[in-house]
């Protein structure tokens, strides 16, 4: 493993721990070189996931892609990193645990809208107005009073 700051080959794990239900291995490693440490996850292998877009186009699973969008729509709001790791992790294990290895990207979609939504009310928002490309700020607004409908 490469170090992320100074991109040295070589390092020593620190602390090593399960995470995640007991599905992924945290590990605290330490630079040898410059000193900084850091944390990596390691994951069993799985049958892959393919994704059907929208054009019929099928892809691998890449729960990167369901991060940065998820990391894009919390910006500048109170969630913290491990909260969306979690928020990723919940996501990719309901959809490893349908029979199906082929997912329509419109069912991810709705799926981390549905979470999305019941962490923050603004990031959801977000996340919607890119995944169903709000054509204006009537689509936006729509959107935005089903909301407060719902809301106490």
């Amino acid at each position: 493993m490469r170090c992320p700051y100074c991109n040295f080959p070589d390092d020593k794990v620190v602390d090593s721990r399960a995470s995640h239900e007991g599905l992924v291995v945290r590990r605290r490693r330490e630079c040898l070189k410059c000193g900084r440490r850091f944390t990596t996850y390691e994951r069993r292998e799985e049958i892959p996931l393919m994704v059907i877009k929208k054009d019929k186009r099928r892809e691998p699973f890449d729960r990167q892609k369901i991060l940065n969008g998820i990391v894009k729509a919390c910006e500048k709001r109170p969630i913290s990193v491990a909260k969306m790791e979690e928020l990723v992790d919940e996501i990719e294990s309901t959809l490893r645990s349908h029979l199906e290895r082929e997912l329509a990207s419109s069912e991810i979609g709705r799926l981390v809208m549905k979470k999305l939504q019941d962490l923050d009310d603004v990031a959801y928002v977000r996340f919607a107005s890119v995944y169903r490309q709000f054509k204006d700020i009537t689509d936006f607004m729509k959107e935005v009073k089903g909301i407060l409908k719902g809301a106490p």
